[in-house]
């Protein structure tokens, strides 16, 4: 059907190609324009006798046409920006404005998450704490067994796993407290140590839950370690992350893996403990989780010896960075909003 065509596009898109390739200025460039795209250039003959030719070859000659007319005016175009380029550099102009502010990139911010966690890790370190991690897919015997927590134990309804598979052989650590476990295991007493990673619990993704948090778990083990220890070195803690103003509480509470155990709570940071909608009109924030490390804790282990004591405690870091910072929203630490992150600069 390309025979019948009164006139070859092929041929003369290629002669308008060699021709654009060699014009050297921006009035040749012109010229090459006026015979191709003028008012009685090339195309415009093109289209006008479209009528002289047989109807059935009409839709084909006029899709060539504008085939061929798209591919050399965008050719024209790029020949004119660089004709100009061209000229400007020659003339001591620099194409672009150099005058004119950079475009600023965006600096890092570190996450809260990210600052209150090295901020615990500072303090610890300073007691003389090291830092220690372990997997986030665990096992029932590192995750409850060997935190005196068995199959049958009621105890287990305070965590609602993730389990992966259906033998419930392998699930996503509910706390960091296996961690425990794992250094008792491998390290000589005495030891203190603290755990810091992401957690995992079903829970529903709102203001005050997330099924995926943050947790820092703390460990010591030796001889002649009791309740005092635990109450002094928290009681440091708890002040140098919120401020030597602050109260401590210790009431008790029930952990399957300490004996006796505490509940910690600090006054109030938002009212100073007056009592306001943060801590249910109480001034008393529930910050952490402590006790005595349970004998059975240390059998599961592999640790014998009568003489050893010993006390562990956990937080929630997310809690806790939403207390300093006054976040009244636990989903704005995942949504990735510079407007926000830019805040912990």
């Amino acid at each position: 059907m390309n025979e019948k065509l009164p006139f070859d596009m092929d041929a003369i898109a290629k002669q308008a190609v060699d021709e654009i390739e060699h014009i050297k200025d921006e009035e040749d460039l012109e010229k090459w324009r006026i015979k191709y795209f003028g008012r009685k250039g090339i195309f415009a003959t093109l289209t006008s006798n479209l009528s002289e030719i047989e109807q059935c070859l009409r839709p084909v000659a006029g899709m060539k046409i504008n085939n061929v007319k798209k591919q050399l005016t965008t050719l024209y175009e790029e020949k004119k920006q660089s004709l100009i380029s061209r000229m400007q550099v020659e003339k001591g102009k620099s194409v672009f404005n150099l005058t004119l502010p950079g475009l600023s990139s965006e600096c890092a911010n570190l996450h809260p998450i990210t600052l209150v966690s090295r901020e615990i890790v500072r303090i610890f370190q300073g007691l003389g704490f090291g830092v220690h991690t372990g997997p986030e897919i665990e096992t029932e015997f590192y995750n409850f067994e060997a935190l005196n927590t068995p199959a049958d134990h009621p105890a287990r309804d305070m965590w609602d796993t993730f389990y992966l598979d259906g033998q419930k052989k392998f699930l996503l650590r509910t706390h960091t407290s296996p961690v425990q476990i794992r250094v008792l295991q491998r390290l000589t007493v005495p030891l203190r140590i603290i755990a810091i990673g992401k957690t995992f619990r079903r829970d529903a993704f709102d203001a005050s839950h997330s099924p995926v948090f943050h947790q820092v778990e703390g460990l010591m083990v030796g001889y002649d370690i009791n309740f005092s220890n635990l109450k002094a070195v928290l009681t440091f803690f708890l002040k140098e992350l919120f401020g030597s103003s602050v109260n401590v509480r210790f009431l008790p509470s029930y952990f399957p893996f300490t004996e006796p155990s505490a509940e910690i709570s600090i006054s109030c940071v938002i009212c100073n403990g007056k009592g306001c909608q943060t801590c249910g009109n109480t001034g008393w924030l529930e910050i952490l989780g402590a006790g005595m490390v349970h004998p059975e804790v240390f059998r599961k282990a592999g640790l014998r010896d009568e003489n050893l004591t010993g006390f562990a405690f956990g937080a929630g870091i997310d809690r806790i960075a939403m207390i300093k910072y006054r976040i009244d929203d636990i989903r704005l630490f995942f949504l990735n909003d510079m407007r926000f992150l830019r805040q912990f600069r």
